[in-house]
């Protein structure tokens, strides 16, 4: 199957790492460097959706404030998360992230009137699938 066609159900390769919006940024950054990732999506008590945060937000916080260790998840997240639902398309993901200028995407289920965090889909996802491609004429 093209990489272009594929769903963000067949496209994903990990599941989702979360973080309270609560969370110290301390405690961001320990989550981060324990997993070895680059962002965590924040949720609220439900585990719905509320933002994200990532490396360049720790950096920008610990820039900004002597005191960043003590702040929260929900002061440095990004709360205008660019989502994709579970059926549509790598080429959907790859024409938002170039639109966007993100390196990553949230996938999502709708739930009453929040949203449901299910996987993150990166830039490097998308390589990874470039990578898979059949050389074609």
């Amino acid at each position: 199957m093209p990489m272009r066609t594929l769903s963000v159900m067949q496209a994903k390769r990990f599941g989702v790492w979360t973080i309270a919006s609560t969370a110290t940024l301390l405690e961001v950054a320990r989550e981060m460097v324990d997993r070895n990732i680059s962002g965590l999506v924040v949720v609220d008590a439900e585990g719905c959706l509320e933002g994200l945060i990532t490396r360049t937000d720790l950096v920008r916080a610990a820039h900004d404030r002597r005191d960043w260790m003590n702040l929260t998840a929900n002061d440095y997240m990004v709360r205008n998360v660019v989502t994709v639902r579970l059926d549509d398309t790598l080429q959907h993901v790859m024409d938002l992230l170039v639109e966007h200028h993100v390196h990553r995407v949230v996938a999502v289920e709708p739930e009453d009137d929040k949203l449901r965090p299910i996987a993150v889909l990166s830039a490097a996802d998308v390589v990874y699938h470039m990578a898979q491609e059949k050389y074609v004429m």
